[in-house]
Formats: structure tokens, C-alpha cells, sequence
């Protein structure tokens, strides 16, 4: 076995001896149970609207922002474990002691934090696959629909996932526990503002805005990823109940493109560049 798979499974075994698993799954069950309850009593109160000469779709419209509401607490419940599981991977690690045996040994500093990636990447791709299922699963049985798309924004949440694991490992080779913690929930809320000044700038047809909203996602992609993914979910919404979605807060107008996707896994490429040669360069 390669030391960077010994390493991902050391990170699986401290989880698990940390009771890491056992915190998450009953914290996720609470939040699927209160989710299927509030589900459940928002279609209970469903009735036909008729807006202007058009027919709302009232059933299309509460599918798609319930399930932009569940992949919204997805990626935030994700982000958490992830930057959990990767927060101190070098500088907590190396302030412990518990880099130096490991680093005059046979693995290397990049099979180090390849391992540190692949553990992380592996927990937190099944948690947050696992978690958007039974969001879909839950708005399914209590309204009997599913969204346009489901296999696209799935794919989408566990690639922004990825590239938050990979951002967070080069915060901790660049900066202490705590700092990075700070910085990582920053990046994560500035990207969240992105959405919302896209949401504005759409709203108040606005370039200027949505090009500021376009060029931060842009910088950070888990944000495009993420939009791309909730406007996959009402792909063939139009009229009115597609306007109503792109402009709530748990729809967009953005689409996903293949530029997007190589623009993905071209920026994980450098900050995993980033990560390696910094870490190469710090002295333990």
C-alpha cells in the first residue's frame, strides 16, 4: 500500500477514534428530521395560484428552492467537515510534534498531504452525497416531485467540497489552526455574498454587479460550482415560476459550462501545486 493511502487511512481511523462520525451522523439525522418535518408542512399548504394570465406551478416552485434550501445546508454541514478534517493537517500537526517522525521517513511531504486530501476527500464527498440524497429522497415522498436535474448539482456539491478541502489544506501549511479556521469560514462567506450580489444584480439588471458576482465566484469556484448546481435543479422551469426560482436565494441564473468544469479542476491543480511547494519549503 502507498504511504499516501496508509495516510488516508490513518485519517479514517482518527476520525473514527475521535468519535467524529458518531457527532455528524446524529447531528445530520436531527437536520434531515427537521428538514422532512418543515418539508412536509410547506407542500400541506400548497394551493394554485394564478398570477396574471399565467398559472403558477406552485408544486415545481417549492421542489426546487426546498432542495436549493437542503443543497445550501449541504454544502455549509460539508464545508464544516472538511475544514475540520484538514484545519490544523500541517501547522496543527507540526506545533503537536506530530509531523516530525512521520516527515524523516519514508513518505514524503507531498504523499503527506496527498494522503491528508484523500482521507478528507473521501469522508466528506460520502457525507455530502449521502446527505443530498435524502434531501432529494425527503421533497420526493412529501410532494412526489423531483427536480429537473439530480445527478448534476450532486456532482457539483461534492466537487465544491473538494476544492474547500484542498483550499483549507494550503491554509494549513500557510497559517496556524486557528487562523486558517477563520480564514476558511471568511472565503466561505464571501463566496456566499457573491450569490447573493448575483441574485441583486440579476433582480435589478445590473452588469456591473453581476460581473463582480461573476469574477468572485470565478475566484472562488466551490461558488460557481454551487450555482451551477442550484440552476441545474430548475433547468426547465420557464415563465414565471423560472423567474421566481433564478431570483430566489436558493435558485440562479448561472449555469454550469464545460469552461467551468476545467476552470474546477485547473484551480485544484495549483492550489495543490501551492500546497505542495509551500509545504516543502516550511521548516518543522
Amino acid at each position: 500500500m502507498s504511504p499516501a493511502l496508509i495516510i488516508a487511512r490513518h485519517v479514517l481511523q482518527e476520525s473514527i477514534r475521535r468519535r467524529v462520525f458518531v457527532i455528524v451522523v446524529a447531528l445530520s439525522l436531527a437536520f434531515v428530521a427537521l428538514f422532512a418535518f418543515a418539508t412536509a408542512e410547506a407542500f400541506a399548504r400548497l394551493n394554485t395560484l394564478s398570477p396574471g394570465r399565467g398559472t403558477l406551478d406552485t408544486g415545481g416552485l417549492a421542489t426546487v428552492t426546498l432542495v436549493g434550501l437542503g443543497m445550501f445546508a449541504t454544502l455549509f454541514l460539508g464545508t464544516v467537515l472538511a475544514v475540520f478534517l484538514t484545519v490544523g493537517a500541517v501547522r496543527g500537526d507540526a506545533e503537536r510534534g506530530l509531523l516530525q517522525p512521520l516527515v524523516v521517513r519514508p513518505p514524503r511531504r507531498s504523499e503527506l498531504l496527498l494522503g491528508r486530501f484523500a482521507g478528507a476527500t473521501g469522508v466528506c464527498v460520502v457525507y455530502v452525497v449521502a446527505l443530498y440524497a435524502a434531501v432529494i429522497e425527503v421533497v420526493h415522498i412529501a410532494g412526489g416531485r423531483y427536480p429537473d436535474q439530480i445527478v448534476g448539482p450532486g456532482v457539483a456539491l461534492a466537487a465544491a467540497v473538494t476544492i474547500l478541502i484542498a483550499l483549507s489544506l494550503l491554509g494549513s501549511v500557510m497559517l496556524s489552526t486557528i487562523a486558517n479556521g477563520i480564514a476558511m469560514f471568511m472565503v466561505f462567506g464571501a463566496a456566499l455574498v457573491a450569490g447573493l450580489l448575483n441574485t441583486i444584480g440579476t433582480a435589478l439588471a445590473s452588469g456591473t454587479v453581476e460581473t463582480i458576482a461573476h469574477d468572485i465566484a470565478l475566484a472562488l469556484p466551490f461558488e460557481a460550482l454551487y450555482q451551477a448546481g442550484l440552476h441545474g435543479l430548475a433547468a426547465n422551469q420557464t415563465g414565471f415560476t423560472g423567474l421566481l426560482v433564478n431570483l430566489g436565494p436558493f435558485g440562479s441564473g448561472q449555469a454550469g459550462s464545460l469552461g467551468l468544469d476545467l476552470w474546477a479542476a485547473a484551480y485544484l491543480l495549483i492550489v495543490a501545486s501551492l500546497a505542495i511547494v509551500g509545504f516543502s519549503r516550511r521548516d518543522l
